[in-house]
């Protein structure tokens, strides 16, 4: 089974396009499940996600934890073999899950798989192909669940790049992720996009390189 993984933080704008493309996913639906852990959004997320109650298993955190505690504890509920995130101003396209299930199951040598990825507007519109080996993400790689358990899963002190201390350690773990150059992913570019906020990525760069001395 694939467990796919919707985090949310006052995303009511974009949260409903992201269920709608993990619903429309080729596999059957026995084989994956939908999880949302609604970070204690406090707009009109948990009102919206009322509706998608007997379709995925919605969590609901009483208290602000973060990103990364909020995958973690995504990652803890999950039923899966392997584990998918999809951040909440993004969506899938519909082989997503097929498609990198097939290569894990397939290639027991292969940890992970990722996949290319195309830059949106907030309208949807395709703006580029980006390719994910180059320009990685934290979103559209589908993980061993064992493996990211066995890494000690996401360091809750990373409130930014919290993504690139887990690849690092992946890496430093004997674990590699293999990348297939389709763009099955879809990156919304919007003001609200995190790694705009130049200020905290540049402090938890610093966090970064303290931590692993690169």
């Amino acid at each position: 089974m694939v467990s796919l993984i919707i985090t949310t933080y006052n995303y009511a704008q974009f949260v409903e396009r992201a269920i709608r493309s993990a619903l429309e996913q080729s596999l059957s639906k026995s084989e994956f499940e939908i999880i949302v852990v609604n970070d204690a959004s406090v707009d009109a997320t948990s009102e919206i996600l009322l509706h998608y109650e007997d379709s995925c298993r919605i969590f609901n955190l009483d208290s602000n934890v973060g990103l990364a505690a909020a995958r973690n504890f995504g990652i803890k509920k999950a039923r899966g073999q392997f584990v998918m995130f999809l951040d909440a101003d993004d969506y899938i396209h519909s082989e997503t899950l097929r498609t990198q299930r097939l290569f894990l199951t397939e290639n027991i040598r292969i940890d992970a798989v990722s996949v290319d990825y195309y830059h949106v507007d907030e309208r949807g519109k395709h703006m580029e192909h980006v390719s994910a080996e180059t320009n990685p993400i934290a979103c559209g790689i589908m993980f061993r669940k064992d493996y990211l358990f066995h890494i000690g899963l996401y360091d809750e002190s990373f409130s930014a790049r919290e993504e690139e201390d887990l690849r690092i350690r992946w890496e430093k773990g004997g674990y590699a992720i293999f990348n297939v150059p389709l763009p099955l992913y879809r990156y919304r570019m919007h003001d609200s996009n995190l790694t705009k906020d130049t200020e905290r990525m540049q402090e938890f760069a610093l966090h970064l390189k303290n931590k692993h001395g690169e």
